[in-house]
């Protein structure tokens, strides 16, 4: 069953909550977006804005307790994964829906070879046999560009560098050929030349397989060639949403101009790099209005008392600011005068 409009995936008014002793952390509070076949989607932001949590909870892996997906939907190909049973969804993870997560010696298993990890997950999704799966295993480790690979495919993980135990962790992603790989900080424990290697064998093996992605990073720089939309989130909202070239050129949020800002410009003849003031707030305990407003450079009265709404600057292009337009054309100004 398809959604019939293009859309992968939806995410509707997703909310998680962490019930801990100091309260309730509302992680992701009332997120939606959408993401099309074969699109890159990239959700940015500071440390705890709700990014990993979200893609979390699209495959059910919030340990509960102390968390709990409230409410929302989550439509993967025209059905609903928050309404599955554990079997349904365990057989949609890991062979529809597969991740890649920011530390591969936490994922990996070191007991087991990198074959038999490898292996166990055709074994269960595609039924391949013993012979068959060992074949697969090798392939894939070919296939990310692990130099001989027969050989090292019954290693452990503490034999590989860190560059290459990603590769393995790719490589089991890729494994049963998944329609949705979510990528969270895939490359952030690596040096920059094997962190470039890492993306760009993401954005090649998606372009052979027609993949669909989602890559969670804190770095602007990182998505900037590899995604065609762009989410930002602060304090578990989508607090602005566009094209990612737009975003790029023409940000609508306050907090997305202070991020792009942020990012070191090599041609630059200034010695110190732009932070945005201040810390990200305590998502148990949010103040009333604008949870970035005790931040902002642009806060009024207003933000401090009324929640923002949600404002279509452009189309397909939204922020979440009580100024958003004003932002917005502020924005557009500046790059007109750019070029």
């Amino acid at each position: 069953m398809s959604t019939g409009n293009g859309n992968l995936l939806e995410v509707r008014d997703l909310r998680t909550y962490f019930h801990t002793e100091d309260g309730t952390v509302k992680a992701v509070d009332g997120v939606t977006f959408n993401l099309r076949r074969g699109e890159t989607l990239g959700i940015v932001g500071e440390s705890g804005s709700g990014k990993s949590v979200t893609n979390l909870s699209i495959v059910r892996l919030i340990q509960s307790p102390p968390g709990e997906i409230v409410s929302g939907e989550v439509v993967f190909d025209g059905r609903d994964i928050l309404r599955l049973t554990e079997d349904e969804v365990r057989r949609i993870r890991g062979r529809r829906i597969a991740m890649i997560f920011q530390d591969p010696m936490t994922s990996l298993n070191p007991f087991m070879k990198i074959s038999g990890q490898l292996m166990e997950m055709t074994r269960l999704h595609l039924g391949h046999s013993k012979a068959q799966a060992y074949e697969h295993a090798v392939k894939m480790l070919e296939t990310v560009g692990i130099p001989d690979a027969r050989k090292r495919v019954d290693d452990y993980a503490h034999e590989f560098s860190g560059g290459m135990r990603q590769r393995v962790m790719i490589a089991m992603a890729l494994s049963c050929k998944p329609e949705l790989l979510i990528a969270d900080e895939p490359s952030t424990a690596l040096d920059v030349t094997i962190q470039a290697q890492i993306l760009e064998l993401i954005k090649t093996l998606k372009q052979e397989t027609g993949t669909s992605v989602i890559l969670i990073t804190h770095d602007l720089g990182v998505v900037a060639g590899m995604t065609d939309h762009l989410i930002v989130m602060y304090a578990g909202k989508v607090f602005e949403q566009a094209p990612t070239r737009e975003l790029f050129a023409v940000p609508g949020n306050p907090y997305t101009k202070g991020l792009l800002r942020s990012v070191p410009d090599p041609t630059s003849e200034r010695g110190t790099l732009y932070q945005i003031s201040g810390l990200p707030p305590d998502v148990a305990h949010l103040p009333p209005g604008c949870p970035f407003a005790p931040r902002c450079d642009r806060a009024e009265d207003l933000c401090s008392r009324e929640f923002p709404p949600l404002v279509e600057v452009n189309q397909d292009h939204h922020s979440l600011c009580h100024f958003a337009t004003e932002v917005y054309a502020k924005s557009v100004a500046e790059r007109s005068m750019v070029d």
